[in-house]
Formats: C-alpha cells, structure tokens, sequence
C-alpha cells in the first residue's frame, strides 16, 4: 500500500519560509517522479513544482525563484522549500507521486498572513 504522509504546513508571515515535507512509502520511492500541488479556496489545484526521478525540477512563473523542490531518496522524502511568502500562497499543499503511479498524500495547509 502506498502512503504519503505530509508535514511542515502552518502559519508564517509574508516575506517568511516553510518547508514541506513528504515522506513515502510502499514503493520504489527513487523511481517516482513527484510533485507538489496546491488548491486555494473557491480555485483549482494546480502545480507548483516537480522533480523528476533523474532530479530535474520544474515550476511555473508563480513560484519560479522562491520555491524549491528536493528528494532525498535514502529517506524516501521529498521536500518543498518556500521562501518570500505572500499571501496568495495561502493554500492546502498536497504531495503527489506522479509517476510511474500516481498517488496523493492527504494535504497540509499553509496560511501566509500577517
């Protein structure tokens, strides 16, 4: 069975920093390529980075600049490292193994506020 267990939301200030976590198991972590998600309320989810099995990252025009994913493969985890927050931010941030399956951890919120 595969699970993904998240952690490291909560609430920081704009301009601050969190890291995510997301540790996996049940399957060939180093092979998966990952991702982590975000939904806003009343909006879609959408990307906001991937890392391939190789290590090769991807993030949209938002994020580019201030987010960074990594994996640790000896520790099955993959990180989300956010730095300059702002408020619109402000979401539920979800970890997914994209492939060679796909699956979703249950969601970590992160609140940007002053």
């Amino acid at each position: 069975q595969v699970q993904l267990v998240e952690s490291g939301g909560g609430l920081v200030q704009p301009g601050g920093s969190l890291r995510l976590s997301c540790t996996v198991s049940g399957t060939v972590f180093s092979l998966s390529a990952m991702g982590w998600y975000r939904q806003a309320p009343g909006k879609q989810r959408e990307l906001v980075a991937a890392i391939t099995s190789g290590g090769r990252t991807t993030y949209p025009d938002s994020v580019k600049g201030r987010f960074t994913i990594s994996r640790d493969n000896s520790k099955n985890t993959v990180y989300l490292q956010m730095n300059s927050l702002k408020p619109e931010d402000t979401a539920v941030y979800y970890c997914a193994l994209t492939a060679p399956l796909n699956y979703w951890g249950q969601g970590t919120q992160v609140t940007v506020s002053s």
